[in-house]
């Protein structure tokens, strides 16, 4: 094979440039030596060998290679031939490709997020909104996210035949069609969402996704060869494919649902070039923006859409963008070595994108697969290529350094720090009631009773604990009163002969002030403690000020069962589900909104905290917030594994992990991690172990159990863990496990009883998820922080 030499390339490159201008197109990215952006040349010459063996394997006829950095392509190749059948003809870089399933995040999902920037599409909204003759069947509630990320229960791809009467009795087949899984529970890859997804955009906006992509999309940044329904011209450049009704399809969609539907469809039908897409992948780069040499800027999307677009979102078998692949088992030529933001997506043609904003790289892998006999294979030769050039990186520790540099600018103020930076200003002339633990401290470290001690603006009279006590370090049933050695004040035990200030303790103060780390999880008695201090205030006549703090596992997830009304406690104060996904000062106004408190409540917010962070974003110390709360990963599975605490089981109290662990006597480990691992649970690994509780259940018996351990934090649903385990203990364990207290922390006799009637954990979770929505709803009247472009 031939391949043009670099200074050739340059040349054409040069005299296309010219031509772009002098047509009024927009200019295509500038292609430079590897070395200008950070690439190793002589590694990326390893490219043609891969490609080589591929095309002698028949993997593919040949390929268009093109991979970005720093707003300039550095390689761009074509290889073999596009063209086979009936006669050879070679490949090049200008090559049109039919782009299969790429159409989906480039074109559908890229829509999408455009009309919901603008206002006219909620991703938490249910699609019979906007689409009510989706409804049957079921489908009523299918949101708008359940689409983008394949966890809609809908099937893979409906049978051919309902598309042969044309496209009208195609939709009403569509409309009619059942679920196959249950809705939000089960990541199913599936053409048929980015069908109805295509439909939505033009039941909102009044154009087909052809129309709206290319007036939103292709027109404004130039990607004059991009589209659907090529014209002639670009048709002429296309790569064939296979053969239809005795004519090889040369910029017609290869697709036959696509082509039933007229070549415009949701889920394939958009063609384009290497540099097209290079044009698309470095508008992802930039925020939404794409800038000519010109300094010209073109916006298509704003950068929190962005954002939103491109995070990880955990399914059943993976993590998914909206519209994007990120790491699933479709996820093989994404290679191994891209950072965890990467996102991108191939197309069943043999068609690959991925770009990595961590690395700002982009790679784009074009060919025909099919052609001629529809037998190639290309993702794993692709993923070699992406590991390649991954490899070619010479700038990585730079790269590295500038991201923790950018991190490390944003430096998260707690209620305390705004507080004190505020020269307390909000305390000064009241008597002031403290109720904190060793978790009140600023960034700095120092603790709140020091700072209020030190303030001459802060009358400090008064000291109350919760739980643990004031240091944070009893794990007892009750704890009684002390004394302060710093301010000599007693400090009141709002976890011994009362859990709520009594009249007595608060007569003389004028505020109360609540300064305690939370950990984003209802049964945690923090909330409780507040809660009862609350209503004291209301009772008493009291000001009440709550210094805010992070939510550490992040103030988006939330996760079920919600707690049943009139099951309240104390380590089920509200009615919230388990895992709740606000700060404590979120929760303080839901508080007083909901119990319908008298109480005049102000709330000192964070500042530089974003909803999706968790803790290690914000640059603060972390400080075990009671005694066996030792680490992040320990608050993060707290929510699942800590709900089966109250059962004849270890969760690793008396141990260094707790939470991270759970056994008994009784469990067999080898045999619960093999159940556990064979059900491939999203994000974690379950390794056999055995240990020996010094304290609490078990004290000093060889407890045989697993170890959870994360693998991909993006992936991991705590709750599911906890039922999963919860089902495998039902099932394995009848007699031995009890369950008589399984619902004091699962506050849900509904799922508590699936579970002992040994309902399967998809049925468990779909019940464990029912009051979310509205849950969510009801939240967004109290936040403090902004949500995402998601609203939820």
């Amino acid at each position: 094979m031939s391949i043009l030499p670099r200074y050739c390339l340059l040349f054409l490159f040069f005299v296309s440039q010219c031509l772009c201008s002098t047509l009024g197109l927009a200019e295509t990215l500038p292609l430079v030596s590897p070395s200008e952006v950070g690439l190793d040349g002589d590694a990326l010459v390893g490219i043609e060998a891969i490609v080589e063996e591929g095309i002698e394997n028949k993997k593919m006829p040949g390929c268009v290679v093109c991979v970005g950095r720093h707003g300039k392509i550095a390689y761009l190749e074509a290889f073999g031939n596009k063209q086979v059948e009936p006669s050879q003809v070679s490949m090049t870089t200008d090559t049109v490709f039919d782009m299969a399933s790429i159409t989906k995040p480039v074109a559908t999902a890229t829509s999408v997020m455009k009309l919901v920037e603008q206002g006219k599409i909620r991703l938490g909204a249910k699609v019979v909104e906007y689409f009510p003759e989706f409804a049957p069947n079921g489908k009523d509630d299918i949101t708008v996210k359940d689409l983008l990320i394949h966890q809609s229960g809908l099937i893979p791809d409906n049978s051919l035949k309902d598309y042969l009467d044309g496209p009208e009795l195609a939709w009403q087949r569509i409309c009619d069609l059942g679920l196959v899984a249950p809705v939000g529970t089960t990541f199913k890859y599936s053409d048929v969402n980015f069908i109805v997804l295509a439909k939505l955009v033009e039941k909102v906006s009044g154009k087909d996704i052809n129309e709206f992509s290319q007036e939103n999309l292709f027109t404004p940044l130039g990607m004059s060869e991009s589209g659907y329904l090529p014209r002639a011209e670009l048709q002429s450049r296309a790569a064939p494919t296979e053969e239809r009704d005795g004519a090889w399809m040369q910029g017609q969609v290869h697709d036959p649902r696509a082509h039933a539907l007229g070549g415009v469809a949701g889920h394939a039908g958009l063609f384009s070039t290497a540099q097209d897409l290079a044009i698309y992948a470095q508008m992802m780069l930039q925020d939404g923006s794409y800038s000519t040499s010109e300094d010209q800027t073109v916006r298509v999307l704003s950068p929190l859409t962005v954002a939103t677009m491109t995070r990880g979102y955990a399914v059943s078998s993976g993590v998914r963008g909206l519209g994007w692949d990120k790491k699933t088992g479709y996820s093989s030529n994404r290679g191994d070595l891209l950072t965890e933001a990467a996102f991108g997506h191939g197309g069943f043609t043999g068609t690959v994108l991925w770009i990595d904003p961590e690395l700002d790289l982009f790679f784009i892998f074009l060919s025909n697969r099919v052609h001629p006999t529809g037998s190639g294979s290309v993702n794993h030769l692709a993923g070699s290529i992406v590991n390649l050039v991954a490899g070619a990186i010479t700038d990585v520790e730079s790269t590295s350094q500038a991201a923790a540099g950018k991190s490390n600018l944003v430096e998260t103020l707690t209620g305390l720090d705004v507080l004190q930076r505020d020269q307390f200003s909000q305390l000064a002339g009241q008597r002031v009631g403290l109720i904190t633990n060793h978790t009140g401290r600023n960034r700095s470290g120092e603790s709140i009773v020091q700072l209020f001690h030190k303030a001459e603006q802060v009358n400090l009279a008064a000291l109350f604990s919760p739980e643990h006590g004031f240091e944070g370090k009893l794990d007892v049933e009750r704890i009684g009163d002390a004394a302060d050695a710093t301010t000599g004040l007693t400090i009141h035990s709002l976890y011994g002969e009362t859990r709520k200030p009594t009249e007595a303790m608060v007569k003389d103060l004028d505020v109360l002030v609540f300064d305690i780390q939370d950990i984003g999880t209802r049964f945690y008695t923090y909330i409780s403690t507040m809660g009862e201090a609350m209503r004291a205030a209301s009772e008493y006549g009291k000001r009440f000020v709550v210094l805010d703090r992070p939510n550490p596992i992040n103030g988006v997830q939330t996760a079920g069962p919600m707690l049943d009304a009139g099951y309240e406690s104390f380590v089920g104060f509200h009615h919230l589900p388990v895992r709740h996904g606000m700060t404590i000062g979120e929760i303080a106004q839901m508080l007083k909104s909901e119990l319908e408190l008298d109480v005049d409540l102000q709330v000192i917010g964070c500042e530089q905290w974003n909803r999706q962070d968790y803790w290690e974003a914000t640059n603060l110390t972390w400080v075990n917030p009671s005694p066996n709360m030792r680490s992040l990963v320990q608050a993060l599975l707290y929510p699942g594994v800590g709900l089966l605490e109250m059962t004849n089981v270890s969760v690793g109290r008396g141990t260094d992990t707790p939470f991270e662990v759970l056994g008994a006597p009784w469990i067999r480990g080898q045999e619960l991690a093999q159940a556990l691992n064979s059900n491939s649970i999203p994000g974690v690994v379950f390794v056999p172990i055995e240990f020996r509780p010094e304290s609490s259940k078990y004290e000093g018996e060889l407890c045989s159990g697993v170890n959870i351990l994360i693998t991909d934090r993006d992936a991991v649903d705590p709750l599911r863990i906890g039922i999963e385990l919860a089902c495998q203990l039902r099932h394995a364990y009848p007699e031995e496990w009890e369950t008589k207290n399984l619902n004091r922390l699962l506050g849900n006799r509904v799922v508590t009883d699936a579970i002992i009637a040994g309902t399967g954990v998809e049925q468990v979770m779909t019940l464990a998820a029912e009051g979310l929505e509205s849950f969510e709803a009801r939240r967004r009247t109290f936040l403090l922080y902004p949500l995402d472009a998601e609203g939820n």
